[in-house]
């Protein structure tokens, strides 16, 4: 995926460059459908480097859990998680794919803009004012819009400097009556109010670590509550039933 990004830029970059020289730069109250080209393989490139920053952040998060710790249990108050799932992959070519999608939207709503060259260009004049004035209200409309779609990139880019510090971080959950772990198949959640929700991929650990982490939970008890998922293997099955008596189906 990190491979795929950086071509993705680069190539958009390249992109770039060689659409820079084949039109002139100087100031209209029109635009050119070279810029809105320019302003998207722009956001592609900018899409695309975030993308490589929280992917990185990822395979760091994943070395830290790797030399460190992935599961804490700290005595019988806290249980400090670190949510390595490849969902968190996922999770950021959603964010992507949304902000490119919004951008896309913008520029549509701007793209009247470039048809005004052309109208007030028009032979006719009686055509040429009918088909500017046309031009002119679609514009006001898709203003609207593009400062709607506009806004949500701006807000969606700054709520992903919090979803980068959180990405693969370690969080910690108190143990008590709020504390929620459920188990689907391989994948036990933990869920907190307040908290956002983590997941354990137990397909990381062994079969012996996945017994004895869900013995320790229970000698502490901690109760799991374990949601029916058939396309459990039935060794795994087996093996997680013989750590779990006391689980609790929901």
């Amino acid at each position: 995926m990190l491979s795929g990004l950086l071509v993705c830029a680069n190539v958009a970059i390249t992109l770039c460059t060689m659409l820079w020289g084949t039109y002139n730069h100087h100031f209209t109250f029109t635009i050119k459908w070279q810029d809105m080209l320019m302003a998207l393989l722009g956001f592609i490139t900018f899409t695309a480097c975030g993308g490589c920053i929280f992917v990185v952040r990822f395979l760091y998060a994943l070395h830290g859990g790797y030399h460190k710790s992935m599961i804490l249990l700290v005595g019988d108050s806290s249980l400090a998680v670190r949510d390595l799932s490849a969902e968190n992959l996922a999770s950021i070519f959603w964010i992507m794919n949304s902000a490119f999608w919004c951008f896309v939207a913008g520029l549509v709503g701007l793209s009247p803009l470039v048809l005004i060259s052309w109208t007030v260009s028009l032979p006719n004049l009686v055509l040429a004012v009918l088909a500017t004035g046309i031009v002119i209200l679609l514009s006001i409309a898709g203003l609207v819009v593009s400062l709607i779609a506009f806004s949500f990139v701006l807000i969606g880019c700054v709520g992903s400097i919090s979803f980068g510090r959180k990405l693969g971080a370690l969080q910690t959950y108190k143990l008590d009556n709020h504390t929620i772990l459920r188990r689907d198949g391989s994948v036990l959640a933990v869920i907190y109010p307040d908290m956002p929700e983590s997941m354990i991929d137990l397909k990381l650990l062994d079969l012996e670590d996945q017994r004895k982490l869900l013995a320790l939970l229970h000698e502490h008890r901690v109760e799991v509550r374990r949601v029916w998922n058939p396309d459990l293997s039935e060794e795994s099955a087996v093996a997680l039933e013989e750590a779990e008596p006391s689980m609790v189906v929901a």
